[in-house]
């Protein structure tokens, strides 16, 4: 049975809470969502029918500044999901030190059987339904799960038509015509080689001689992997939903990547010439990959991939999340018991918010950055983040993820505390 994301998140943040002895009254207000919306969307097929999608609009908290977080296409995402990914959000953003809270969105969907008029007329219609509960001082959407630049574009055009103005501001991950900036593609993939860099120093690691396993090869995967391979890393383990790839001399993202496109899943592309050598690479499976001897490894998929099952196999000497929630809590204390350090998900993937907040912040300036300014200002933050994170754990001898939560609460609460109310 797999684990409840939000039951899991909630569990994160008892054990900070505790730790910080956070009153009652202030425990409530943080474990459970400010606004909890959903609605049917009519969506006009290109038939001629009409299809409702189911959504959410999941606002954990905004005691810090406007909502933030992404909007995911799936079939598979649910209202647990999008609650815990919104609880999550708030504690990425609170740990970076940027004034958003955190919220997140979903609609009930497969995407990938949509046309392009039926997949922009969804789009439209999830704007349409929340409308008066977005925009650049309330809550700022962004790309997720099978949502992208285009998808931005048509929901930034609806919320301006709708609302009659001109707010750039109202959604990040956009086109760069339309106001964003080209270093927010990569800029989760990005902070989380910066988070593999610092894990490295500490664990006095050359990248040369540093073998990397990546689970999951979307946008995230595939740019962290880049960055690594980049540095002088050895990828040695790739996959993708379907299956992977292993090969203990190494492997070029870069290529896999062009081999998974045109042969459509990364388990065809073993004996790509220029991705892999036959001889030295076998195909795996992504429970197989968990469990590879490998220095690094990069859980960037999905929740709940590191269980109470399958945690006293890994083998890795330290784990670094890019995906949301790919370790239960009952796996974290296994692995801090192994003495396997995990950065965890609200510091390494927390590039992405940070991406976001700085084409927010351009939007609202109309002034613009090069990327090399963006990457500087992105790597600084997740540094910053890292050491504090370090001498809180230190300081409390707890793990890394209980180090994050400790900050990032403890900034949250205390805005809550500061705000009053009943």
């Amino acid at each position: 049975m797999v684990d409840n994301p939000f039951e899991s998140a909630k569990k994160q943040l008892k054990a900070a809470a505790d730790l910080l002895g956070v009153d009652k009254r202030t425990f409530s207000v943080l474990s459970q969502p400010k606004n909890e919306l959903t609605d049917d969307i009519p969506v006009r097929m290109d038939d001629g029918h009409t299809q409702n999608y189911n959504s959410f609009r999941i606002q954990h908290n905004d005691a810090l500044g406007p909502f933030k977080g992404g909007i995911r296409f799936s079939q598979d995402v649910s209202m647990d999901e999008v609650k815990a990914l919104s609880m999550w959000m708030t504690w990425k953003s609170a740990l970076a030190g940027i004034p958003f809270g955190g919220a997140k969105g979903g609609v009930i969907c497969d995407p990938k059987v949509l046309s392009q008029a039926e997949l922009e007329r969804l789009s439209r219609g999830y704007v349409q339904q929340y409308v008066d509960n977005i925009g650049p001082d309330k809550d700022i959407p962004a790309p997720d799960m099978y949502t992208n630049s285009q998808i931005m574009a048509w929901m930034l055009d609806e919320y301006e038509k709708l609302t009659g103005h001109h707010a750039p501001g109202a959604f990040t991950g956009k086109p760069v015509e339309l106001g964003g900036i080209p270093a927010r593609e990569a800029a989760t993939g990005y902070g989380g080689f910066v988070a593999v860099q610092e894990i490295a120093k500490l664990l006095k690691l050359k990248p040369k001689s540093t073998t990397v396993a990546i689970q999951g090869f979307g946008n995230v995967g595939h740019n962290a992997a880049e960055f690594l391979f980049d540095a002088g890393y050895k990828i040695v383990a790739l996959s993708d939903s379907q299956g992977a790839i292993y090969n203990k001399s190494g492997l070029d993202p870069g290529a896999a990547m062009a081999c998974k496109l045109e042969k459509g899943m990364i388990a065809k592309c073993y004996y790509a010439g220029s991705v892999t050598d036959k001889a030295k690479a076998r195909v795996i499976g992504n429970d197989e990959l968990l469990e590879l001897d490998v220095d690094i490894l990069i859980p960037a998929a999905t929740e709940n991939q590191i269980t109470a099952k399958n945690a006293g196999s890994i083998r890795a000497r330290a784990v670094v999340e890019l995906a949301n929630g790919p370790t239960a809590p009952e796996a974290d204390k296994i692995l801090h018991q192994g003495k396997i350090p995990v950065v965890p998900d609200v510091l390494a993937n927390a590039g992405g918010v940070i991406g976001s907040y700085f084409e927010w912040v351009q939007n609202n300036y109309g002034y613009y950055w090069t990327t090399k300014e963006v990457n500087e200002k992105l790597a600084r933050i997740i540094t910053t983040s890292f050491v504090n994170v370090l001498e809180r754990s230190r300081e409390h001898k707890v793990d890394l993820r209980t180090g994050a939560y400790l900050l990032a609460v403890s900034r949250v609460a205390k805005a809550v505390q500061l705000r009053g109310g009943d």
